[in-house]
């Protein structure tokens, strides 16, 4: 039988197979050619795709997908930032902008409620490492100057304050991994790295970067004084 031949027989038989094949295939191609997105970004976009693709073929999701899922329905109960010991001037401002992001998300404004959770999980990692100073510069993955010395708090990046806030045990590792997909979303501030990532924060984005704000001050405030 001929190549073509055996194609057809395979469409008439298992039509929804051959079309999650070629969609399969079709996203690799389109996620090899994302060179300028970030790799959090990328693997997110990816995800996102493959669980779409599973719809469409009527298939049972990928792991990571389940796994997702499974951290979107974590239920973190009554959230309190009063437990994180705030400094008592920027508590106001993190319980204001917390009920801004629930605004945000019910109003359809999903890129302004991932920036703000974005912005608000910085300032709780800048705080917990003002509070620890010992634990955060003691880090193996602390940030370095060219000399080996420990950058200054001011100096550090969300994505090494997410690094050494996991390596010390204060955040765990699904909120570390979903921490660092939500930074690239809160860099969207600046509208250049909107452009140059190609991708808009849609209400689901908007969920998680929500959940992975509340998995944080979960683990914050159950690791706080361990």
């Amino acid at each position: 039988m001929s190549k073509g031949k055996r194609l057809r027989s395979f469409w008439e038989r298992e039509p929804d197979a051959l079309v999650g094949k070629v969609l399969g295939e079709m996203l690799e191609i389109w996620i090899y050619k994302q060179p300028d997105r970030t790799a959090a970004l990328k693997a997110y976009t990816h995800l996102q795709a493959k669980k779409t693709v599973a719809r469409l073929t009527g298939r049972p999701a990928e792991t990571e997908a389940s796994s997702e899922d499974d951290f979107l329905g974590k239920d973190f109960g009554s959230i309190d930032l009063k437990t994180l010991n705030l400094e008592s001037g920027l508590l106001p401002i993190l319980e204001s902008r917390l009920k801004e992001i629930r605004i945000c998300l019910g109003q359809g404004a999903p890129l302004a409620a991932a920036i703000l959770s974005g912005s608000m999980l910085e300032g709780l990692l800048l705080n917990a490492a003002i509070q620890f100073p010992q634990k955060f510069n003691q880090s193996k993955c602390s940030p370095r100057d060219g000399s080996g010395a420990v950058l200054k708090f001011h100096e550090w990046s969300l994505s090494a304050f997410i690094e050494v806030a996991h390596d010390i045990g204060l955040l765990d590792l699904d909120v570390k991994k979903y921490a660092h997909a939500l930074r690239d979303f809160r860099n969207f501030i600046h509208p250049y790295e909107h452009m140059r990532a190609n991708f808009t924060p849609d209400p689901h984005t908007a969920k998680i970067s929500l959940q992975v704000l509340l998995a944080a001050i979960a683990d914050l405030g159950e690791h706080r004084g361990k």
